[in-house]
């Protein structure tokens, strides 16, 4: 492995605020691009910095109290990233955009739909500086916005609208709310694997062109990839709770001192769940022999051995199961997973450090959960202060006299 990275040399304008698009750009950044975080100096930046908790020189706090204490939501999608300020409402300050994307690669914006058209530094205006721009949009419902009626694309408004709620949780209750902000993180991905093939297309090209990704498009593409018609089709329920009844013994099993996660559906590992019980005498049980038959027969099998589980600790019940082959697990709190030494070695998860106080104790933060065999992706820098680059971009990257750069500066539009 070599300490080149894939994206070293690219240049992203980042427009973004909040989750789902500082999340993209924050891959892109630990992939190797330089990113350039553009924020209002007029309203404090990016709306994450306020956020709490913060990280402080005393450690982690609801209460900001001092001008360099940050968020932990801007610690974490913030490194790697430069920021400087930019008035985009201001003529001048859209003249600076142009300036900053004219040797752009990369756009990416997360604005609500028609807002940057109406600032203008829409995918049409930046094409017109830089034909070969790579302009990513997220947003909650696509480019064209959601139509009458959508109203605002927060996480849990696209989690219902999705189908997503209803597939979690027992017939009959409640729909359950994913427990991360999973379209906020899910779209950020589909729009970095847009931006980094638009830019395949240019580099054959020359062409750029505008990455539309929309959370609501993101989340229920990945509901679809479960065949909820076909269940439907064979009155098979949607939603069973902890267990997994067409994959029958599949789910989520109490033991003594905590829970496991139990995955069988074929007849070597069935017929290994049985054994591991000491209950080889079911293996030729003609309800539980066969694949069809143990789904049929789905709540008998799921109840003999959540009344086995129940009777051992995780780790009894584990060395039993995986002793016979059978795919199983503990199930494991945040804390604990993001600390497993095998994730913290392959840099999955990784230390979080602040721009003045150094690493911050036990605090952990994503990674990039990609390993490469010829070159290197994760994060240097920590995240920065509101403007910190102002200087190293606009003096040292666009050249401008420090002149231009004061009066911008007191004009409020830098």
């Amino acid at each position: 492995m070599t300490d080149q990275q894939p994206l070293a040399g690219r240049t992203v304008i980042d427009l973004t605020n909040a989750l789902a698009g500082p999340y993209a750009t924050l891959l892109l950044a630990g992939l190797g691009a330089t990113v350039i975080k553009v924020e209002n100096p007029t309203t404090g930046g990016d709306p994450a910095r306020g956020n709490p908790p913060y990280v402080t020189g005393d450690g982690i706090s609801l209460d900001r109290n001092e001008s360099d204490d940050m968020s932990v939501s801007m610690l974490v999608r913030g490194r790697d990233k430069r920021s400087v300020t930019l008035n985009l409402k201001d003529p001048r300050g859209r003249e600076v955009f142009a300036d900053l994307v004219r040797d752009a690669d990369i756009v990416v914006e997360n604005y609500s739909p028609g807002v940057t058209r109406r600032l203008g530094i829409d995918y049409a205006t930046v094409a017109e500086i830089n034909p070969a721009i790579v302009y990513t949009s997220i947003s909650g419902f696509g480019a064209q916005g959601g139509g009458p009626g959508s109203g605002k694309a927060m996480d849990t408004i696209i989690q219902a609208l999705s189908g997503l709620m209803m597939t979690a949780g027992e017939p009959g209750e409640d729909p359950v709310r994913f427990g991360l902000p999973i379209a906020d993180t899910l779209a950020p991905l589909f729009g970095v694997i847009g931006t980094v093939s638009a830019l395949v297309q240019v580099e054959r090209t020359g062409v750029g062109q505008h990455v539309d990704v929309s959370m609501l498009g993101a989340l229920t593409s990945l509901v679809a990839c479960e065949p909820f018609d076909a269940l439907d089709a064979v009155d098979l329920p949607q939603r069973t709770g902890s267990m997994l009844p067409r994959l029958a013994p599949f789910g989520l099993l109490p033991a003594a001192d905590g829970h496991i996660a139990l995955c069988a559906p074929t007849d070597e590992f069935a017929h290994g769940v049985l054994r591991a019980m000491d209950r080889a005498d079911l293996v030729d049980d003609p309800r539980f022999h066969g694949r069809d038959e143990r789904v049929r027969h789905a709540d008998e099998l799921h109840a003999l051995i959540r009344d086995w589980c129940r009777q051992r600790t995780v780790a009894e019940a584990l060395d039993a199961l995986t002793g016979q082959g059978v795919a199983a697990a503990e199930v494991r709190g945040p804390r604990e997973a993001v600390r497993d030494p095998l994730v913290l070695d392959r840099e999955e998860a990784v230390p979080v450090d602040h721009p003045r106080h150094g690493p911050v104790p036990d605090l952990m933060a994503t990674g990039v959960p990609i390993r490469f065999s010829e070159a290197r992706a994760g994060f240097d820098r920590p995240a920065p202060g509101l403007g910190e680059h102002n200087d190293e971009v606009y003096r040292g990257l666009l050249g401008y006299s420090d002149e231009r750069i004061a009066e911008l500066a007191a004009d409020k539009v830098i």
